[in-house]
């Protein structure tokens, strides 16, 4: 509307000029300073008149620009918003990163500390068991010899052997017959079968000893198995189950973490007989 305001502005100063030039034309005497310097005022006008369209037009131009100028804002805002939050969650991603990067960090700590910890009772079991080779090596050597015989006592030896001989027999077939004649439940039986399980409940005590908390029965037989190659999973649970005095077998955890686990439990077995 203001574009047509001032387009009809400027005919009406042009047809007004045009006006002043044919009166100019049919009156040639009023040519006269006078006239010339109204021609000047009246040009003068229409000149600041065409000053004020012209700053009129400017001033509508600069309100069309700011109006696009507002239009635009919001894409630009909407952008910058989305690389705000785009932004935003970048850094929450990174916190979170960091965090779990210090916990891994934490963990790998605790479990370093847990394996030197193993580390040390490993070399205190194995100097453990060390000693305790040496002590049945020293216990089989200790053992009193058979007296030699001489020649001269060789037929009061061979006799002495033959009644020993036969008194052992008796003993043994009088001891048969005891155990024959007693019931099954009575008769004695040794939970321990050889010297090599016993050999072996002494290892066993001292590992579950240096682990309070109690060891699994895979735990046991790795540690087994590095000094005898033969031994098998089901020959260390039938020990263990045996001795049920010595060792005890419990349930640790919660859920899916429910783990069965052995413990030394000798010197509450020796308190209670």
């Amino acid at each position: 509307m203001q574009n047509e305001e001032l387009m009809g502005i400027r005919r009406e100063e042009e047809m007004e000029m045009s006006d002043d030039d044919m009166e100019d034309t049919h009156d040639p005497d009023d040519s006269g300073p006078v006239a010339q310097v109204e021609a000047l005022k009246e040009e003068n006008d229409s000149l600041r008149c065409q000053l004020d369209a012209y700053r009129n037009e400017v001033e509508l131009l600069k309100q069309e620009q700011g109006k696009n100028q507002e239009h635009t804002p919001p894409q630009h805002s909407e952008e910058d918003t989305i690389r705000q939050q785009q932004l935003t969650f970048l850094q929450q991603a990174l916190q979170g990163m960091q965090k779990q990067l210090l916990k891994m960090r934490e963990e790998m700590k605790q479990r370093e500390a847990e394996l030197e910890k193993s580390v040390e009772d490993k070399q205190q079991l194995e100097l453990q068991v060390q000693s305790l080779k040496e002590g049945l090596e020293s216990l089989k050597k200790t053992r009193t010899p058979q007296p030699e015989t001489s020649p001269r006592d060789d037929r009061g030896s061979e006799e002495s052997a033959d009644q020993v001989n036969e008194a052992t027999a008796l003993e043994v077939v009088s001891c048969s017959q005891e155990k024959e004649s007693l019931p099954p439940e009575k008769i004695p039986s040794s939970p321990v079968y050889s010297e090599r399980e016993a050999l072996l409940v002494g290892i066993i005590s001292t590992f579950l000893h240096v682990h309070p908390f109690g060891a699994s029965i895979e735990y046991i037989f790795s540690y087994l198995q590095q000094l005898d190659t033969k031994i098998n999973t089901g020959q260390v649970g039938a020990l263990l189950g045996r001795l049920p005095c010595t060792f005890r077998q419990e349930l640790t955890g919660v859920g899916a973490s429910l783990e069965k686990r052995w413990k030394f439990c000798g010197f509450e077995g020796i308190k209670t007989k």
